[in-house]
């Protein structure tokens, strides 16, 4: 795997800024964290060589000083919207967060309901997290929000919501995904402490868009590509630029509520010690990227992979064409198609050939590997097995596992556990070879190269199941599959 961002130098850079951003409010200092704290993975495939705990390596130094706020959108309970990168709702990506977040040292002291407008699953929600001991609190929709400045700075918009009880100067706010309302509990928090007699400050911890790289970089699109969802939009700061005469990149959603922060720092300060929404952020990202075109390629891969995840999700009716039309206009300013993805040409190129459904990879060195379906192999298990051969050195007509050791796990598989599929799936074929390794070389060799797939790239023109797609998950693969379902 190429690396294009240097992590180390990011570690040290974004905690320096981030302990200054900190002394700049002594007292009591509002941290809102866009993306993930501790598996920001959306941040290691754009920017290869970032690792996905970065921020929370750099924050466990202020542990004892800090407490951290789980923000959730009671539209998102609604709705069960659900984190693709983990396969869990944002709910249960709480409570994760929240055990996680405590193993590692930090105090979590709340979880904030937003969006709350007395919704059924929100309240059931809440009656179980008191259940567990876990203490909650309300935000409400505010008419007009964020333009209606008026009412949101007054006792009827933020003073109707409820005040976080919080103990230490550093309070990380963060959010299973983004829409959560992270930003407003901030604002509201501000509010609220200021009418208690506490000058709080607020600063932003958010790695996308990267504020000092250009509008169309396609690291910039690659994040307009993961919110399509939220139809966010990145932009060139107005109020940076008027102040500074200084380009700089930000989305929507900051501009738009920027106003709002202005006069909320007016009200506790007399002014705002921010000129634009990207002096609020602490974010030193983009001046750590020492290879420009690895995270390029790496960035397009992840527009394209995003454009499948929203063709797949269509197709299994929990997408909306909205989304897909508007990845598929970011592919246009990043200049790229689909066949920019090469296992993608592979992959179809064989599919024509064939006749059954298949899959290919690209390895580290350029290599395109393919594989097909067979009567004993799906394409993503045979994938595998092509990959980790060429890999080991070992000839493609060598026969990992024999014939007969696959039979009776496919008789098992339909006869007793009622599968209407007797072909292998991914999970399946590693153990097969793992119990072959205590005796076979060869098995034990193609084993041990399964971590050299991290970071490859793969394409399959059916549908993968939740299995496959985990394995791969797990082994670092960028997947991406066409919206056609396997035949039966």
């Amino acid at each position: 795997m190429k690396y294009g961002f240097d992590n180390e130098k990011y570690l040290k850079i974004q905690s320096e800024h981030i302990k200054e951003r900190i002394a700049q409010f002594g007292n009591k200092l509002y941290l809102e964290l866009g993306g993930k704290l501790f598996d920001d993975h959306h941040a290691s495939r754009v920017l290869p060589g970032f690792q996905p705990d970065s921020k929370l390596r750099m924050l466990s130094q202020l542990s004892d000083h800090a407490e951290i706020v789980i923000v959730i959108s009671a539209v998102d309970i609604e709705k069960n919207k659900v984190r693709s990168d983990l396969g869990i709702t944002y709910d249960m990506d709480v409570l994760r967060l929240r055990t996680e977040f405590q193993k590692r040292g930090f105090l979590v002291s709340s979880v904030v309901i937003t969006h709350y407008n007395r919704q059924s699953s929100a309240d059931a929600f809440r009656d179980r997290l008191a259940r567990m001991g876990i203490t909650t609190y309300c935000h409400y929709t505010i008419d007009g929000y964020p333009s209606n400045v008026d009412l949101i700075d007054s006792d009827d918009g933020f003073g109707r919501n409820d005040y976080v009880e919080t103990t230490r100067p550093l309070v990380i706010v963060t959010a299973p995904g983004p829409g959560s309302g992270k930003m407003a509990v901030c604002l509201s928090q501000l509010y609220n402490e200021h009418k208690r007699g506490i000058e709080a400050g607020y600063a932003k911890f958010e790695t996308f868009p990267v504020w000092s790289l250009p509008l169309k970089h396609p690291v910039n699109i690659a994040y307009e590509a993961a919110t399509a969802d939220l139809n966010d939009v990145n932009m060139i700061d107005p109020f940076h630029l008027d102040a500074y005469g200084k380009t700089a990149i930000n989305y929507n959603r900051d501009i738009e509520i920027f106003p709002v922060l202005n006069a909320l720092f007016e009200g506790i300060y007399g002014h705002n010690p921010y000129k634009s929404p990207t002096d609020m952020g602490v974010n030193m990202v983009g001046f750590c990227i020492n290879d420009d075109q690895v995270c390029c390629d790496a960035a397009k891969q992840e527009i394209i992979r995003r454009y499948y995840t929203a063709l797949n999700n269509l197709a299994q009716g929990d997408g909306n064409e909205a989304e897909v039309n508007k990845i598929s206009l970011l592919m246009k300013q990043a200049k790229i198609d689909t066949s920019y993805r090469k296992p993608i040409r592979a992959a179809k190129e064989r599919a024509e050939r064939s006749g059954v459904p298949c899959s290919a990879i690209e390895l580290a060195d350029g290599t395109i590997i393919t594989a097909e379906t067979s009567d004993l192999l799906g394409p993503s298990a045979a994938l595998i097995l092509n990959a980790v051969k060429h890999l080991a050195g070992i000839d493609h007509d060598v026969k990992l596992i024999p014939q007969h050791m696959i039979e009776p796990i496919q008789h098992t598989k339909t006869n007793y556990l009622r599968s209407l599929n007797p072909r292998l799936h991914t999970d399946e074929v590693l153990v097969a070879l793992s119990v072959l390794s205590t005796h076979d070389d060869n098995c034990r060799r193609v084993l041990e190269k399964l971590p050299e797939l991290y970071g490859c790239q793969m394409h399959s023109t059916v549908m993968l199941g939740e299995v496959d797609h985990k394995i791969f998950k797990k082994l670092g693969v960028g997947l991406t599959c066409d919206p056609s379902k396997k035949k039966k």
